[in-house]
């Protein structure tokens, strides 16, 4: 059975509840899902409003043994001419969805939160990936949420899930916008680590006011700001 969890818990994503090594972490599927709260309004005004567009994106950092991203990327110039950068680095996010060790990476874009099941995916080969990866850190921002004033009081139903490579859901951490989410448009949801040889899971639930993820990346995770 998943294990399902509170804020700042950590679990051993090999193990299940009754501690025994049941799980295969050679793929691992993160996902993550989320429902846009339906807004209040008379008949009228449902009727003819159009249900707003909430982008949100899924990131993940790969840290060192100091907790910091080592690599992050080159510039790059993309077809239509624009300037991409942190491409190929130690982040993967929706301008360089593969990390180029081939161990990690983001599947499609659900830009609605619509339907039931995980919205967006990061696929991780745990049990590949290079010792000099100690930590991933696991992170959701909402695209122009400052301009478009949306932010994560706005979401409900909000999950990260870890599913083994039999597809197995190994471990759970739910939580819903409420007022201390108000005005917060990035939220850092989860972590995995290393610990004596094996990998661990911990929820953070960690919201920032910022809707870029670089401004998080600056402030906690690189050597120099």
């Amino acid at each position: 059975m998943a294990i399902n969890l509170q804020k700042g818990q950590t679990i051993d994503l090999r193990k299940n509840d009754r501690g025994e090594s049941v799980y295969d972490l050679s793929k691992v599927t993160i996902g993550l899902g989320w429902d846009v709260r339906k807004q209040g309004g008379g008949f009228f005004e449902k009727l003819f409003s159009k249900e707003a567009e909430y982008d949100l994106d899924a990131v993940a950092f790969l840290l060192d043994g100091n907790g910091k991203v080592a690599n992050l990327g080159k510039t790059v110039q993309t077809s239509d001419g624009r300037q991409v950068g942190l491409y190929q680095g130690d982040i993967v996010f929706f301008n360089s969805m593969q990390h180029r060790s081939g161990n990690i990476w983001l599947t499609g874009d659900n830009r609605t939160g619509a339907g039931e099941g995980d919205d967006e995916q990061i696929i991780v080969k745990l049990d590949q990936l290079d010792q000099s990866y100690q930590r991933i850190v696991f992170l959701v921002t909402i695209y122009q949420g400052r301009r478009n004033n949306q932010h994560f009081g706005m979401i409900e139903n909000a999950f990260i899930r870890a599913v083994d490579a039999r597809g197995k859901e190994i471990t759970k951490y739910s939580l819903s916008g409420g007022a201390g989410m108000n005005g917060m448009c990035a939220l850092v949801f989860a972590e995995a680590y290393r610990h004596n040889g094996d990998w661990k899971f911990r929820a953070l639930g960690e919201p920032h006011s910022t809707d870029n993820f670089i401004d998080i990346l600056k402030q906690h995770y690189t050597y120099s700001n």
